[in-house]
């Protein structure tokens, strides 16, 4: 595996995403709270596993106190799956990625270094929007849908970074580079910490080929 390069701004690396009750908007009223601790354990154990019960006992709210602000568990699954977007893809993967490296060729690269630190956390909890897909085999279910809308937000970042690095097809490296992240947090989630060094390697393979010659 390749030596990791160093990240700009010095060590103060974020890595992870921000959490909900880091984000002062996320939880500063009752839906908030009940967002933020589904959330939390949506990650953690799945959408089917988690039963409002639960989510209502840990949020310290009423029963109707949920269905006042989320009309189902759906709804709630989808308001969940829009503040991962926030937190995960705009303010971890494309903030820190934009943070951490200063080419678009660079921020490829070290996105796989960032989900590097992340697997080596002990609350590594896997991609939601992966995982929902998994677990959700209704081709008509709202949360179905809803997670591979927002792959297909990371996908459009990535593929910005392809086209800004001069890719020859920043499509098929943009789904390609996504192919790479999900694989590398499914052996993450198996417990290969090394999984986004490898996945890493093979994309440099990649950008040899794709992109013009540095």
């Amino acid at each position: 595996m390749q030596a990791r390069s160093h990240a700009a701004g010095g060590d103060a690396r974020s890595t992870r995403a921000p959490k909900p009750d880091e984000i002062e908007e996320a939880t500063d009223d009752a839906r908030g709270r009940i967002r933020s601790t589904a959330y939390d354990l949506f990650c953690r154990h799945g959408v089917q596993s988690i039963g409002i019960d639960r989510i209502v006992a840990e949020a310290g709210v009423a029963k109707m106190t949920l269905y006042r602000h989320f009309r189902s568990k759906e709804d709630l699954v989808v308001a969940v799956l829009d503040l991962r977007e926030e937190l995960w893809i705009n303010r971890w993967v494309i903030a820190e990625s934009r943070r951490r490296a200063e080419t678009p060729r660079g921020r490829l690269l070290v996105i796989f270094e960032m989900l590097d630190d992340w697997f080596r956390r002990a609350d590594y909890e896997g991609c939601l929007f992966n995982n929902t897909l998994l677990e959700d085999h209704d081709p008509a279910s709202p949360a179905r849908l809803v997670s591979i809308v927002k792959r297909s937000h990371l996908k459009a970042f990535l593929r910005s970074l392809a086209e800004e690095a001069g890719a020859r097809d920043p499509e098929t490296l943009a789904r390609q580079w996504q192919m790479l992240m999900s694989g590398a947090m499914m052996a993450g989630a198996e417990g290969d910490v090394d999984a986004a060094l490898r996945a890493r390697d093979v994309g440099a393979l990649l950008l040899e080929r794709e992109l013009p010659a540095e």
